[in-house]
């Protein structure tokens, strides 16, 4: 009898703890794996940002309308690829996700100035876009490495473009450059201009207070640095050598 209680015994409340601890990190690890291998071929219908954007109206009260058109890369002129990589990311085609020189460069500007400078490249920015929540916490921050180097493992350069392009907010509940185009200029993504691209470009660090359509004098100093990155990077074929 005391041996048939021995085998029915349950283990210490700390070792299932531990147990299930384990099992849900493996669980979560394996949930996420897949969803880039989903995303690595298959639109990305909704991002996290949407969601958050949605929450946030419902409990304000606000009405939120978003307009967001998935298009292939093929169906995006090499234009706003180049003007979103002249803007943001000028090393995206040569890192593994993160510019060190970008980052120590930040760090050394923020500690002189109070006007704070990000470092984030585009593949930082999508991961975050489209897994993540708005936060500048380190455990968002933490998260946002791991996705980083999920989509950089596992996705093309060209396959993170197209995605960041696709989920980016350019306005108020505009996401993605097919819905920008259309809104702003009334023409479908493919048929952008390079200073068009540079435009919206120029409204990405805040989308939400810089607007494509009343451009600022800001947004017009932006807008013509970004053209003249754009020539220095070699042009539309630049996209085309991914």
């Amino acid at each position: 009898m005391a041996a048939k209680r021995g085998k029915g015994r349950q283990k210490p409340l700390g070792k299932r703890i531990l147990k299930y601890s384990i099992c849900a990190i493996f669980g979560w690890f394996a949930l996420t794996f897949a969803m880039a291998l989903f995303y690595r071929a298959v639109p990305v219908p909704y991002s996290a940002l949407m969601v958050e954007r949605e929450l946030s109206s419902w409990f304000s009260g606000k009405p939120h309308e978003i307009h967001h058109d998935w298009v292939a890369l093929d169906s995006i002129h090499p234009n706003m690829g180049l003007a979103v990589i002249a803007a943001e990311d000028q090393n995206f085609a040569e890192h593994f996700g993160f510019d060190w020189k970008a980052i120590e460069k930040a760090m050394a500007h923020n500690e002189r100035s109070k006007r704070k400078r990000g470092a984030s490249t585009l593949s930082q920015q999508t991961a975050k876009n489209i897994f993540l929540w708005e936060s500048r916490s380190w455990v968002r921050k933490g998260f946002e490495v791991y996705f980083t180097l999920l989509i950089e493992t596992t996705w093309s350069k060209k396959r993170i473009l197209e995605v960041y392009l696709n989920s980016v907010e350019f306005g108020d509940g505009i996401y993605g450059v097919e819905a920008a185009s259309q809104h702003f200029f009334r023409k479908p993504a493919k048929a952008l201009r390079p200073s068009e691209a540079a435009l919206l470009a120029a409204v990405l660090p805040s989308p939400r207070r810089y607007k494509a359509n009343a451009p600022s004098s800001y947004v017009r100093m932006r807008q013509s640095w970004i053209l003249n990155q754009m020539g220095n990077l070699g042009g539309a074929g630049y996209i085309k050598e991914l």
